[in-house]
């Protein structure tokens, strides 16, 4: 295995550095964690499929036009990215009441909203990735408004066509959180879908039964967390031939 510098481990993801300038190796791990880290644990096999869910979902975007960064799957668990300036920012989208949202206004889970919500979250963890406005965005400089006019045409476009995808595969796109970066090309910056799209940060339920299909069965204890994975990946056709086997990952090089 090739050794490779580690610049970055979170809580699902370490980044190394790439075989080539301004490019990343994104390795997907198994550790899960909810609220705000006070429970962690261990989800089998999980790191293989988001690996290959959000490769899947990562392509279908990049054809109808949005543009990403990624490049290419690298092996089971990693995937070539291009390296972007992260906005430190989580872009979650609603479109039923559920998780957060419930709890703060009150509203029953399962409502479907009049029409999806946006929300922003500061990506501070320290500070428990305080909700805040566009307003708070602008003023401390942490994304421009032509920045905000972008990650909002380009999270709408997302939800548009990720809700209809899950929606022909018999599931429903509660929500699901989007983080976006500043990718440099020359002289010119443009702003990219960056992270992943999985059941990590996706709520998705059976669209028949409403029975959950994403990390809410680990935050909640329902059980059966590795079996709903592989159902998504199931249902998108694109669970490994081989089953979810492990591969380890690359020596880190201080």
């Amino acid at each position: 295995m090739a050794r490779r510098r580690q610049l970055y481990e979170g809580k699902a993801k370490v980044l190394f550095e790439g075989p080539e300038p301004g490019t990343l190796v994104q390795y997907f791990k198994d550790d899960a964690s909810a609220g705000d880290g006070a429970k962690k644990g261990v989800i089998t096999g999980k790191g293989v499929l988001n690996n290959r869910i959000s490769e899947f979902l990562m392509l279908k975007l990049g054809e109808i036009g949005v543009p990403t960064h990624f490049l290419r799957r690298l092996n089971m668990r990693e995937q070539l990215i291009r390296e972007v300036e992260i906005i430190p920012l989580e872009v979650v989208v609603r479109n039923v009441a559920a998780g957060s949202l419930s709890t703060r206004l009150g509203i029953a889970e399962g409502t479907r909203l009049p029409r999806s919500i946006i929300e922003y979250f500061y990506k501070n963890d320290t500070l428990h990735d305080p909700m805040v406005s566009e307003e708070h965005i602008t003023c401390f400089g942490w994304a421009t408004p032509q920045d905000m006019d972008d990650i909002v045409a380009l999270t709408l476009r997302i939800n548009d066509f990720l809700s209809g995808l899950f929606l022909g595969v018999g599931i429903i796109l509660v929500d699901f959180k989007l983080e976006f970066g500043r990718l440099y090309e020359e002289d010119e910056m443009r702003i990219v879908l960056a992270d992943e799209i999985s059941p990590d940060n996706c709520r998705l339920w059976d669209a028949k039964t409403n029975e959950k299909m994403d990390k809410d069965r680990f935050r909640r204890d329902l059980g059966k967390v590795e079996e709903a994975y592989q159902e998504v990946a199931r249902r998108l056709g694109i669970l490994p031939e081989a089953g979810v086997r492990d591969l380890k990952g690359p020596e880190t090089m201080q």
